[in-house]
């Protein structure tokens, strides 16, 4: 199915949607800076989100589904602005649901479709690098437990990863919901209280 002109293709298409991405970053957080009180509790945006009704929360999710697999804008933003969107309680429950389903997406997308699925949306040297893990048996596991806890690991990437491992879809779900979901939560929190220090920080 994934033949090496479609990786390249793959790859084309992924290196300039994340070039949007954070165009579209700057662009936020710009517009956060100038209008803090656009995102504010029950603010313009959260009373626009009110009038979408339960399509809100649906496309919010269908967005952290595509963007584990297709890495359209950087995932701490998405995950902020789920907590900027819905609040503390609703956002993390919101991120947590897309990004699970996206990763178990990512998972059984490499499992069916194999190592040239994986290859088309990453650089060579990232598959090299993380590639020879998959032979070390259960040190795999504790691997991939270490980097869905820190951050600075393309968690997105690890799971098609999963998928090419021996690993059971039982055993990457609980490995997954262990981890994941604490430094989801830390790091959605740290990042938009930084976006909120730098947004005084030149408001002062």
């Amino acid at each position: 199915m994934f033949s090496k002109l479609t990786q390249l293709n793959h790859k084309t298409l992924i290196h300039t949607l994340a070039v949007l991405g954070i165009l579209s970053s700057i662009a936020f957080f710009i517009y956060f800076q100038k209008h803090p009180d656009f995102f504010a509790i029950n603010g313009p945006f959260q009373h626009y989100l009110y009038q979408m009704g339960i399509w809100a929360p649906l496309i919010f999710i269908l967005v952290q589904i595509i963007q584990v697999i297709y890495p359209i804008i950087p995932g701490g933003l998405t995950c902020v602005l789920g907590h900027v969107m819905f609040g503390p309680l609703w956002g993390f429950i919101y991120n947590s649901i897309g990004i699970f389903i996206g990763s178990i997406a990512a998972f059984l997308l490499a499992r069916n479709y194999g190592e040239t699925f994986a290859k088309a949306f990453v650089s060579d040297k990232t598959y090299d690098k993380y590639i020879p893990y998959l032979n070390k048996g259960s040190y795999f596991e504790g691997f991939l437990v270490t980097a869905f806890l820190l951050p600075g690991f393309p968690d997105d990437f690890l799971c098609m990863v999963s998928g090419l491992s021996k690993i059971t879809l039982k055993k990457f779900i609980t490995l997954f919901v262990i981890s994941k979901p604490i430094t989801l939560y830390l790091y959605t929190i740290l990042t938009y209280h930084g976006i909120q220090s730098l947004s005084q920080f030149f408001h002062s």
